[in-house]
């Protein structure tokens, strides 16, 4: 059986170790030989991605069939009313494909939530608030597209959580071997 790493990717960093010039990547945190992404998150998400030594251990990680659910942290423009969750746990329609019903709740700001550089953009008059979103799929840009079908545009993207795996006391940056 492989290893496991559990790494909080920062906001701007691409899952790949290979440069593209333009942003850091893997490459620039984790010093360490033949270990993969099991999964991605966009350079403009955040949190939790998962990477393993095990190809296996990466198929099995990243199988829908497996049904390991994504918990994500969702700032969202706008105040999430209960119509907007409700069509979020039944499966949204989207351009191609209807989701999977998906677990869909309202939080508070995450406590000792790091600050995001850069800043979110924030109006005045528009109100934010928290979304706590577990999906067992991984389409492109699936939960970004979710909110928006709902009337609620994703702010900022935090993934917590991937089956068992959490980001508790990984700060961005940082990584641990499990």
């Amino acid at each position: 059986m492989g290893s496991i790493l559990l790494f909080n990717k920062p906001f701007g960093v691409i899952c790949q170790f290979s440069r593209d010039g333009m942003h850091p990547t893997l490459a620039d945190y984790i010093p360490l030989p033949d270990f993969y992404p099991a999964g991605r998150l966009d350079t403009d998400s955040e949190g939790l991605l998962v990477l393993t030594d095990d190809g296996q251990m990466q198929h099995r990680i990243t199988d829908p069939e497996h049904k390991l659910p994504k918990t994500y942290w969702v700032q969202v423009e706008g105040v999430p009313g209960e119509q907007a969750l409700e069509r979020l746990r039944v499966g949204v329609e989207l351009p191609g494909f209807t989701t999977r019903p998906a677990e869909a709740r309202v939080i508070d700001e995450p406590a000792n939530l790091w600050p995001r550089n850069p800043p979110i953009r924030s109006r005045k008059n528009i109100p934010t608030g928290w979304i706590e979103l577990a999906i067992r799929e991984g389409k492109n840009r699936q939960v970004r597209r979710m909110t928006a079908a709902v009337g609620l545009p994703t702010l900022r993207l935090i993934r917590y959580g991937i089956g068992e795996w959490t980001l508790a006391g990984l700060e961005p940056g940082q990584w641990r071997q499990i």
